[in-house]
């Protein structure tokens, strides 16, 4: 019998185009990633935990963590494929968070590469994705940029 390696399904480096884009799967997010990620992260905001407070708030129910949403969003990406097992690090982030996501709503991920540029040092090259996190009304919940180091393929 041979015995099989791991071979990953991500794009390396050279493989990237500027221009290129990839729309992710959904996820909803629930209550229970809420309180998880509340847990985690030691941001127990009413707005995010209490029920009663939150239905008099600004949005009239609980709202997830903006950094919740963001992981989400890069657990997505990942998930899609294009970078699982050859991205060698995050480098960056910038986000701008447009509008609330509640328990229930779904979120995918669009994304676009705006950039890249070759670190021969570091094994690889950095990829710059140009984010949109849209909700299942086709609304922009979050966008920015993530700039990954990813590797070549020599």
């Amino acid at each position: 019998m041979t015995e099989k390696s791991y071979q990953p399904r991500g794009l390396y480096f050279e493989e990237f185009e500027v221009g290129h884009s990839v729309v992710t799967a959904g996820r909803t997010i629930t209550e229970a990633d809420i309180v998880n990620f509340a847990g985690l992260s030691g941001d127990f905001n009413q707005i995010h935990t209490d029920a009663a407070f939150a239905s008099q708030d600004t949005f009239g129910q609980r709202i997830a963590h903006g950094l919740l949403v963001q992981s989400i969003g890069t657990g997505l990406a990942v998930q899609s494929g294009v970078i699982e097992g050859t991205v060698l690090a995050f480098r960056e982030a910038t986000a701008k968070f447009s509008r609330p996501v509640f328990i229930g709503d779904t979120v995918h991920v669009s994304i676009e590469i705006s950039d890249k540029r070759l670190l021969p040092r570091m094994g690889g090259g950095t990829i710059n994705m140009k984010y949109r996190i849209i909700n299942q009304h086709d609304k922009v919940v979050q966008r920015g940029d993530w700039v990954m180091l990813v590797k070549s393929k020599e």
